[in-house]
């Protein structure tokens, strides 16, 4: 799936800007991955030091989605590492933005999908496999629904309500 340069789509999309059906999130996101720029329909998940249900999710088909992962800003542990971007690249998987940390940065550097996070840390989490998945997340001053789009490349990451062009 084509990524589009968030700066045009803001450009482009003004009274979608100004309605709140396109937001910008905070540029708090350090970026990972081979892919800087990517786009796809978000699956939410709400986790706390704890990545269980981010290993669930995916194990699925990404199928082009990114999965947004709220784990509270948390700065002790790391929620996605190697083994799980390798399993996202291999699954379909567009990318992932975690409001907290990852780990293994170099593996996830050598994978094929995007990533965007707050911060790395070398301590795994726990997995006691609690959580919620497909809920409202609300983190980087915006809330993100479960099947929103976000665009993300190196200006900054965008949600809209439905998916757009240029």
């Amino acid at each position: 799936m084509a990524s589009l340069a968030t700066a045009d789509v803001c450009d482009t999309h003004i009274a979608l800007l100004n309605s709140g059906d396109l937001r910008v999130l905070q540029p708090i996101f350090q970026s990972y991955g081979l892919c800087r720029a990517f786009s796809g329909p978000v699956v939410t998940l709400k986790v706390f030091e704890d990545n269980v249900l981010v290993r669930e999710v995916l194990e699925t088909k990404g199928e082009g989605r990114v999965l947004v992962v709220d784990g509270g800003g948390s700065m002790r542990c790391a929620l996605v590492g190697g083994n799980l971007g390798q399993l996202a690249q291999n699954m379909g998987w567009a990318g992932i933005v975690v409001n907290g940390c990852i780990r293994d940065v170099d593996e996830i550097n050598g994978c094929d999908i995007g990533v965007k996070a707050l911060a790395t840390h070398p301590r795994k989490s726990n997995r006691r496999g609690v959580g919620e998945k497909n809920v409202l997340v609300h983190f980087a001053g915006t809330s993100i629904h479960d099947g929103e789009w976000l665009y993300a490349d190196g200006d900054g990451i965008l949600i809209c309500k439905s998916e757009i062009s240029l």
